[in-house]
């Protein structure tokens, strides 16, 4: 008996440290760069195994390792290592990087917006408009560009991915229609010409997929990724509208002839509810990445990103798609949702268009009347009407249980508020903490008549529609206060909701999103980001039948076609279309080309004419919009273009003392290394300068044949620029010009206390018919 407590013992003493054995074991990717096209698929293979064989026991315990093998254009794996097998193998000399899977680190950054830009077709279909010389028109509707996303799949059933009257796919495609559970090889078509989906890693780390949630298949059961998918490219579908007939239209992608490839990469998170969120692993981006570019995608769009900023070399989206840049292939990807912080930006490689979420013309009123006579305008998308009387109103705080925590007192949380005390009445909901429609189900478990949900002063102004399951409306962080007093300055508080309307040509419009990540780009300030602003609040787009329009699956069973949603996730797409439809004008253009040409005619003003404000009415800067709101048609022919190859980007990876400048062992860098700010990029941001700077930008001309451009700024406040020359002769398209623009900081900036303080302004280039313009962020080194 001693001897088997004893050995019970040894055993419990041990369990620590056998504990720490099986945690120590994570996911890594080790990234050697670029294939020398010298080896097979298979070779490659097992040249992988064989540097997981010399750091493991055994190759049977190599071969169970080994998640994924990259074999296309990314050269690399992802495998289970220990913390010293990773590092024995990141000292290898031939090894670019490697860096251990982070779960949660990646997640999406959750018809009218069309007609605001001027890309708008009214009822009909793609084919009555062929004859008009607009863009659509001359892109043939993007019909020969393909555009792969990756997200969390397609409804293919949906009308936006009919494949009616379209040719046949283009011969340059060689990706396949990845079959399993409800997706067979008959939901791809003309128009959806390929799917495949990814969850190696998200099965490696989370255990298997739970089969009630989602589908090991391409389907979407989530929505965002249809949102997105149809948004890029969905047909041209008349009398479409969100749930309750909001936003009631003809419902298009911004190229609805483009063909889409699937990559469903995004997956739900156990244990959560599905508006809580997906997961997106990057072993399985990586993978997708891969197969996009050998299936020959021309364009990504990519509405997925990081909560906060990670460096290049341990960035799988910046890796995977720098190997896309190199086969020209155009990256759209979202900014994130962050905002209004400073700082929070996610993709922010410079090769990469990075998109911040603005309004459109469009708002969905639906007022609230108090009792006192006072009407304060809110804005829903709920399909439910309270019967035309007055309610009874409270505020959440006053009806709660007596174990509802006092911080959490008026946020209307699950299982909250007291029915004897709610019953009947109009609820006042302060944001925070659980989904704003979550909010809405307990105001209804609880007996409510409808709800207000009230900004908290993070949110200020910006109001974002939800399809709530009972009479609501949301309303600012003003009114809610303004609520708030009514309520206490009465013994007998009403209110009444007035049913919601589709109001359109509002004012003014853009406005930035107060959830749109801002600058300045903290792993280069020398880059600045985003790139550019695109429609992203209250996007109506298709959905999946599979998920109701408040993700909610287990307390909201409505089913619908179309939903509207916000998010940079939405933004992204529409500068993906936007892309997709210079490809097809411009086809010899490069992805830094197409970047430039819509970055430099983007518009700084609203439909007012005043300068792009945020939600409280401040001046909105380039760090929320980049170069501005996006303009397709002005891109199409924007004069002069900045554009970057390849090897420019390897030498930026120089610049920076980035490990990524060993993707390509064939190059080495110069002995004279130039600083990073000298990257031919559209826009210019110079982090702490210190008195005086000079840098030097290449323009290539794609207008006129004979041109004359002249030199025009904007300086910030406190700085002088020049350019010289200041006037640019071409005389031939495809003809580049180079110049320099000397920064010198007056001395009031250089007297300024050391911070990170920025000034705004811009330069352009100018023909008389194009407006070439470049937005500029500068900070000073103080004295």
């Amino acid at each position: 008996m001693k001897k088997k407590f004893s050995i019970f013992f040894t055993f419990l003493l041990l369990l620590p440290l056998l504990a720490s054995c099986v945690e120590e074991r994570q996911v890594y990717i080790v990234y050697f760069g670029e294939h020398s096209g010298e080896k097979t698929l298979n070779e490659i293979e097992d040249t992988h195994h064989s540097y997981l064989l010399s750091v493991k026991k055994s190759e049977e315990e190599a071969r169970a390792s080994l998640i994924y093998s990259y074999k296309h254009s990314i050269n690399g794996f992802a495998a289970v290592l220990t913390p010293e097998e990773a590092s024995s193998l990141s000292d290898l000399e031939e090894v670019v990087s490697v860096y251990r899977s982070q779960p949660n680190k990646y997640s999406l950054h959750t018809t009218r917006s069309w007609d605001f830009i001027g890309l708008g077709e009214g009822e009909g279909n793609e084919k009555h408009s062929r004859t008009r010389g607009n863009l659509l028109a001359k892109a043939k509707y993007g019909e020969e560009v393909i555009v792969g996303l990756l997200d969390s799949g397609v409804w293919p059933e949906s009308k936006s991915f009919s494949d009616e009257g379209m040719g046949p796919i283009p011969k340059s495609w060689k990706g396949i229609c990845q079959t399993g559970r409800g997706f067979d090889s008959s939901h791809c078509n003309r128009k959806l010409i390929g799917a495949r989906y990814y969850l190696s890693n998200y099965e490696k780390s989370l255990g298997p997929l739970n089969l009630t949630e989602d589908d090991r298949s391409p389907r979407d059961n989530d929505g965002h990724g249809t949102h997105t998918a149809s948004t890029v490219g969905g047909r041209i579908v008349p009398n479409t509208s969100a749930i309750g007939g909001f936003a009631h239209g003809t419902a298009s992608g911004g190229a609805p002839l483009v063909r889409l490839a699937i990559y469903k990469v995004c997956w739900p998170k156990p244990n959560h509810s599905k508006v809580e969120g997906n997961t997106c692993y990057e072993e399985d981006m990586f993978a997708a990445i891969d197969d996009a570019i050998n299936d020959g995608v021309n364009v990504l769009s990519i509405s997925i990103g990081t909560e906060s900023p990670s460096p290049y070399d341990q960035d799988g989206i910046a890796i995977g798609t720098f190997h896309a840049l190199k086969k020209n292939i155009v990256v759209a990807c979202s900014a994130g949702n962050s905002g209004p912080s400073p700082s929070t930006l996610s993709n922010t490689a410079p090769w990469l268009i990075t998109v911040g979420a603005s309004s459109v013309d469009r708002e969905f009123v639906a007022p609230v009347v108090l009792g006192n006579g006072m009407r304060l305008e809110g804005q829903s998308v709920t399909p439910y009407k309270l019967e035309k009387k007055g309610y009874p109103l409270v505020y959440a705080g006053d009806i709660v249980n007596p174990n509802v925590p006092n911080d959490n007192v008026g946020q209307c949380l699950p299982g909250s508020l007291s029915p004897e005390k709610a019953k009947g009445k109009i609820v006042l909901c302060m944001r925070g903490n659980v989904a704003r429609v979550a909010k809405g189900i307990e105001v209804k478990r609880a007996g409510g008549a409808g709800f207000i949900l009230g900004n908290s002063p993070a949110d200020g102004a910006e109001l974002v529609c939800d399809p709530h399951v009972l009479p609501a409306t949301a309303v600012t962080y003003d009114s809610a206060i303004k609520i708030l007093e009514y309520i206490n300055s009465t013994k007998n508080p009403m209110a009444f909701i007035k049913p919601g309307k589709t109001l359109l040509h509002t004012k003014p419009a853009p406005v930035m999103a107060q959830f749109t990540s801002r600058g300045p780009n903290v792993i280069d300030p020398n880059i600045l980001k985003p790139d550019i602003t695109a429609p992203g609040v209250n996007i109506l787009a298709a959905w999946s039948e599979s998920d109701p329009p408040t993700k909610l699956s287990h307390q909201d069973y409505r089913i619908v076609k179309y939903n509207i949603y916000s998010g940079t996730s939405m933004s992204c797409p529409h500068v993906a279309a936007a892309a997709a439809l210079l490809k097809a004008i411009h086809p010899t253009w490069s992805s830094a080309a197409i970047r430039s040409a819509l970055m430099t005619t983007a518009g700084l003003t609203n439909n007012l004419g005043l300068p792009i404000t945020d939600n409280s009415g401040n001046a909105a800067t380039p760090f929320a919009f980049g170069s501005g709101h996006f303009n397709p048609t002005k891109a199409a022919d924007p004069g002069l273009v900045y554009d970057a190859s390849y090897n420019d980007y390897l030498l930026y990876f120089c610049s920076t003392g980035s490990s990524l400048q060993k993707v390509n062992p064939t190059y080495k860098c110069p002995k004279e290394v130039p600083t990073a700010i000298k990257l031919n990029y559209p826009s210019l941001a110079i982090h702490k300068l210190n008195g005086i700077v000079t840098v030097t930008r290449t323009v290539t001309n794609v207008g006129d044949e004979k041109s004359v451009y002249f030199f025009t700024a904007r300086p910030p406040w406190g700085f002088v620029i020049k350019a010289s020359p200041s006037v640019l002769f071409f005389d031939h398209v495809g003809q580049k010009k180079s110049f320099t623009i000397t920064v010198k900081a007056g001395i009031e900036m250089l007297s300024k206390p050391d911070n990170d303080e920025y000034s705004f302004g811009w330069y352009t280039w100018t023909d008389g018919r194009h407006i070439v313009r470049s937005p500029m962020a500068v900070s000073v080194k103080s004295l």
